[in-house]
């Protein structure tokens, strides 16, 4: 007869939906970064410039208005260090719940902040101080959202679950633009004096989702085994560049095709549009809706693909497609009709995200344990902050200096694409190397 106590196999339930739960959590984390990055970007081209950068020359006032867009990328290197260290010291989740819980009250708070004409030159000021608690916040964010998820897989799944991290970014673009598509229908007076704040508000709801499911996630247990161990260093980030400096330089060239990628595609491709191909924004607008959606199907499946083949072949193998892939893009583009767009797009985009649906797995494998965190956040921030700024500046310069030919652009694209394949081929010798050699996992 079995007398064992029904209660005592009760436990085991948690772990098994931890695995779950943690790819959930980094998937609306990522996704509020991502919602919030896109809402801004729209926020800042329709309304900061005359609302909080008055002037006469309403190019000033946006040129201002993309200042302020700009500040959060420099920022995120600064949040990198900092919820790096607290999540390589003291805990993922802990870290985690401090930046979901900053990103959404800043979020909050721009739908909330007074205009220029309502509180004077304090408005711009306190716009700035907000977009930096973004920066730092989402620097903080996507390291952690892809180490809970990763750190937690199953044996052998690392790849898959922190893939959740990474879906975010279409996720984040569909919800920012049907949430300015539903505002953008008010009348213009109303949109200007109050539409816009909606979507900045509609934050809150995200953050509290967010932060229920992250209250229900467990620590990392691979965290958890280092503190047992006594593992965990001081100060993680001069551990980092003492010991891995290299693979940090790496991490940051590997970055690149998906960090630029996105930028390209999106945010310099509707320039590039309606600049030079006479396409409506509400077309190209409507055109990259219908990739987000294309991209958030084909980013789960690339992972699982990857599983499959191994990440590293996976990488090299999307890498090189996304070199090859601006050539019929562009030529599609040139027909400026939906399909032709929306298929040339997504031809590049698929390459591309593919890509970046696995590199976060790759890289957060390369580091141990003890400040993996610190590392791969670093590396991924850096690139953001380089690729976030270049990419549209100088596909807008290529595009300009060489009008009517598209070659220089697809080249661009080309490089792009050539250093990560190449940053990942070099970090897949190394982790080998690492590996012949018996090189401690911790």
């Amino acid at each position: 007869m079995n007398t064992a106590n029904p209660a005592a196999s009760m436990p085991s339930a948690a772990p098994v939906r931890q695995p779950a739960r943690a790819a959930a959590a980094a998937f609306v984390g990522t996704m509020i970064e991502w919602y919030d990055f896109y809402i801004y970007a729209t926020a800042a081209a329709l309304v900061f410039g005359a609302l909080y950068f008055p002037s006469q020359d309403p190019f000033l006032s946006t040129m201002a208005s993309f200042g302020t867009f700009a500040v959060g990328f420099f920022a995120r290197p600064l949040g990198a260090v900092v919820f790096g260290h607290i999540g390589d010291r003291i805990g993922r989740k802990k870290a985690l719940m401090a930046t979901i819980v900053m990103m959404g009250i800043a979020t909050v708070c721009i739908g909330l902040l007074p205009t220029y004409g309502q509180i004077g030159v304090l408005a711009p000021v306190l716009l700035i101080v907000l977009r930096v608690v973004q920066g730092i916040a989402v620097g903080g964010e996507w390291g952690g959202a892809v180490l809970m998820a990763g750190e937690h897989a199953p044996k052998g799944r690392r790849t898959f679950f922190a893939s959740f991290a990474q879906l975010g970014s279409p996720a984040g673009l569909i919800l920012s633009l049907v949430a300015f598509r539903l505002v953008s229908t008010m009348d213009p007076a109303d949109f200007l004096s109050w539409g816009w704040r909606l979507p900045f508000l509609a934050s809150a709801v995200l953050l509290l989702v967010g932060a229920c499911i992250r209250l229900g996630v467990h620590e990392s247990p691979e965290f958890e085994q280092e503190k047992r161990s006594r593992l965990t260093v001081k100060l993680p980030i001069a551990e980092v560049f003492r010991s891995s400096g290299l693979l940090v330089a790496l991490c940051i060239g590997a970055n690149t095709l998906g960090v630029a990628g996105v930028y390209f595609t999106n945010t310099f491709m509707i320039a590039y549009t309606t600049t030079y191909l006479g396409v409506t924004k509400s077309v190209i607008l409507d055109c990259l809706f219908l990739v987000a959606i294309i991209q958030f199907v084909a980013q789960p499946l690339a992972a699982l693909l990857a599983e499959k083949i191994g990440g590293a072949r996976f990488l090299k193998l999307s890498a090189f497609l996304a070199m090859l892939s601006p050539y019929p893009m562009f030529l599609l583009v040139q027909g400026a009709s939906v399909p032709s767009m929306v298929l040339g797009i997504a031809l590049a985009v698929v390459c591309l995200s593919s890509f970046y649906s696995v590199i976060a797995g790759f890289v957060s494998g390369v580091f141990p344990t003890r400040v993996r965190y610190s590392a791969i956040s670093i590396g991924y921030h850096v690139c953001g902050a380089i690729a976030g700024g270049l990419t549209p500046l100088v596909g807008t310069y290529l595009a300009h200096r060489f009008v009517g030919q598209w070659w220089p652009l697809a080249v661009f694209f080309t490089g792009l694409a050539g250093v990560s394949l190449l940053c990942v081929m070099a970090l897949d010798a190394l982790k080998h190397r690492r590996a012949d050699a018996g090189a401690p996992e911790h």
